[in-house]
C-alpha cells in the first residue's frame, strides 16, 4: 500500500488510507470505525452525487457519516489534503523498520489474523482487500476457538457460517488472491485443542496458541505444548510465550517450559514456530528464536492483525528473523500456496 499523501486519492480510498494509519497507531477501535463505516457508506455512490452532497453539506445525511469524515470527504472533492490525513501520513506513514524490507517481500501472505466475527475490528471483506494492496498472494483468517470467550471465540456452528462466508467472499475475489480458512486454536490444560476434529479438518491450516494458566508450572507447560504439537492438526505453535513487553494491555513475563524440547518436538512433527510480529508481544524472545533456528524449526511470520492496519506488522517479525539469520527457505509464509497448502495438510 502507498505511504504518502496523495492529492489524488479519491474519498473512499482517503477514508480508508486514515483508518489504516489509525490501526497502524493501534487508535481505538471505535475511531477507526467512524472512518470505515464512512467509507462503505460512501462506496455505493457515484462522483457526482458525493460532490453534490458535499458541495450542498448534506453528507452527514448519510447512516455512517459523521461531522469529522463528511469534512474529510468534503476537502478531498474540494481537491485539498485532508489535514487529518496529512498529520496521520507525518506520524506513521513512514517506514515502521529499517530493516527486513528484504524478507518482507519475499513473504507470500499472512497465517494468522482476526476479524470481528471474534476479536478483531473490522469485517472479514476488509481484512481480505487490505491484504490484497499489501502485495499479499493469501491470508489465513484465524479468529478465535470457543474458550475464548472474552474474544468471542467462534463455537462450531459459528465457524462452520464463517467459512461459508469465505467461500463466497472468494467467489469476487481476484483469482491471484485467497483468503485461507483457518482458526487460532486455544491449546487447552492438557494439550488437546479447543476444536472438533470434524471442524479442524475442514480448515486449510491452523495455528494453536496458549491462552490461559500461562504461569503453570514449568513441566506441565511442556507436556501441555508438546502434546499440542504432535495433534496431527497443528500447523503453527502460536505466540509461543505468550509474553508482553509493552502496549495498552500493560505487560506479563512469558510462559517458562522446556524450549528445547518443544521446539525438537516441533522440528520432528513439522510445526512452524510463530514470529509473532504485534510490537506488544516480539515472541519468541531473541533467545528462544535463536534456538529454535539452531534446532532446525520452521518458522512463520505472522502479524497476529485484530484490524487492517495492523496487517503491516509483518515487518516487524522480518527484521527480526533477518537480523536471526534465518533461511527464508525456512519460512513457510514465503512459500506458494500450493506448496503452503500440502504442507499443512501432511
Amino acid at each position: 500500500m502507498n505511504s504518502g499523501v496523495s492529492p489524488s486519492r479519491g474519498p473512499v480510498a482517503t477514508l480508508r488510507r486514515i483508518a489504516f494509519l489509525l490501526e497502524r497507531a493501534r487508535a481505538d477501535t471505535y475511531k477507526v470505525k467512524a472512518f470505515r463505516t464512512a467509507a462503505a457508506a460512501l462506496l455505493p455512490l457515484g462522483e457526482d452525487e458525493i460532490s453534490a452532497r458535499a458541495g450542498a453539506g448534506t453528507l452527514t445525511d448519510l447512516a455512517g457519516v459523521g461531522a469529522s469524515t463528511a469534512k474529510v470527504v468534503a476537502q478531498v472533492v474540494a481537491g485539498e489534503i485532508p489535514e487529518r490525513l496529512t498529520s496521520l501520513e507525518e506520524e506513521y506513514g513512514g517506514e515502521l523498520t529499517s530493516g527486513g524490507a528484504d524478507l518482507r517481500q519475499r513473504l507470500r501472505g499472512d497465517l494468522h489474523s482476526h476479524s470481528d466475527w471474534s476479536d478483531g475490528g473490522s469485517p472479514i471483506e476488509e481484512m481480505a482487500f487490505t491484504a490484497m494492496e499489501l502485495g499479499h498472494d493469501y491470508l489465513v483468517l484465524t479468529d478465535h476457538s470457543p474458550r475464548l470467550t472474552i474474544a468471542h471465540g467462534l463455537s462450531v456452528d459459528r465457524l462452520g457460517r464463517q467459512l461459508a462466508v469465505v467461500d463466497a467472499l472468494n467467489e469476487h475475489l481476484d483469482g491471484g488472491f485467497t483468503l485461507l480458512k483457518g482458526i487460532e486454536v486455544d491449546i487447552l490444560d492438557d494439550g488437546s485443542l479447543d476444536q472438533t476434529d470434524a471442524m479442524l479438518a475442514r480448515l486449510d491450516l491452523r495455528v494453536a496458541s496458549v491462552h490461559s494458566k500461562l504461569k503453570m508450572d514449568p513441566a506441565e507447560m511442556t507436556a501441555r505444548m508438546i502434546a499440542a504439537i504432535g495433534n496431527p492438526f497443528t500447523n503453527v505453535l502460536g505466540h509461543v510465550t505468550g509474553r508482553l513487553v509493552t502496549g495498552n494491555r500493560g505487560t506479563r513475563p512469558g510462559s517458562t517450559f522446556d524450549a528445547r524440547r518443544v521446539f525438537e518436538a516441533a522440528a520432528e512433527h513439522g510445526v512452524a514456530v510463530e514470529i509473532n510480529s504485534r510490537p506488544e508481544r516480539r515472541d519468541p524472545p531473541t533467545k528462544l528464536l535463536e534456538l529454535a533456528r539452531d534446532i532446525g524449526c520452521l518458522f512463520s511470520i505472522d502479524s497476529d492483525a485484530h484490524a487492517p492496519g495492523q496487517l503491516d506488522f509483518q515487518i516487524y517479525g522480518c527484521e527480526r528473523a533477518e537480523a536471526a539469520g534465518i533461511d527464508p527457505e525456512r519460512i513457510v509464509n514465503t512459500w506458494p500456496k500450493e506448496r503452503l497448502l500440502d504442507w499443512a495438510r501432511r
